[in-house]
């Protein structure tokens, strides 16, 4: 199937998911994963109505922005992956929101950089909900901490947290993980009163059903919409 039939697909499911856990379609942001994923296919994307891009590399965030930044569809951009201090400089102007921020470094040289431009940098602290040794992301416990630190920074708005959950085959696998990211979230947001925001970025192609019946608030999906990747 193309990418409108994939997205057809995958509406219908979103809207299956939020009916069953008493929330409505307006909640959720679909976030359309584009790495590896041609200009062509990425236009589609954008004339069906999604315009929330992610990517996972900087250097790839960067080709595809000046490809598509006169094109009559301009994307919102989202830092879904890493991101190494040094590299910051060349996004801050770019990307409407970074989800992967999970170091006090990190979170000084976004802010340093968010300053010189004038601007307050929307982010999500990235945690670890699974205990991967190979994710990025800080523990579950360090997380009040964390935000509170962040509050400190003028040039950042924290909007929230972003869990990258194990790759399954079935997403109920992931729905404890789900679940801990929301009870997460509810705990720090009452903790911090009025300084963190409620979106949840969690679930992908795999489990991004079971992520919205958990009350995440933005998912992350690319091969659900352009099929499988060549990388």
């Amino acid at each position: 199937m193309g990418v409108y039939e994939n997205l057809i697909d995958i509406q219908k499911k979103i809207a299956k998911a939020v009916e069953k856990s008493g929330r409505q379609p307006g909640e959720i942001t679909l976030i359309g994963v584009t790495k590896t994923i041609d200009e062509e296919r990425i236009r589609e994307l954008l004339n069906c109505g999604v315009v929330d891009l992610g990517e996972n590399r900087v250097q790839e965030l960067l080709q595809k922005y000046d490809r598509l930044a006169n094109y009559n569809i301009l994307p919102s951009w989202h830092l879904i992956g890493h991101l190494q201090t040094n590299k910051v400089k060349y996004i801050i102007d770019k990307v409407t929101m970074i989800h992967s921020v999970d170091s006090i470094k990190l979170a000084e040289e976004i802010n340093r950089r968010a300053k010189n431009i004038d601007r307050c940098q929307d982010v999500l602290i990235e945690v670890n909900m699974a205990g991967e040794e190979s994710k990025f992301g800080i523990e579950p416990k360090d997380v009040y901490r964390f935000s509170d630190e962040l509050s400190k920074y003028t040039n950042i708005s924290l909007k929230g947290l972003m869990t990258v959950a194990p790759f399954v085959d079935d997403g109920e696998e992931n729905r404890e993980i789900f679940q801990k990211m929301r009870y997460l979230l509810i705990d720090i947001t009452e903790k911090m009163s009025n300084n963190v925001k409620t979106q949840l970025s969690m679930g992908m192609t795999n489990d991004y059903e079971v992520a919205i019946e958990e009350g995440a608030t933005m998912i992350r999906v690319g091969t659900g919409l352009f099929g499988a990747r060549n990388d």
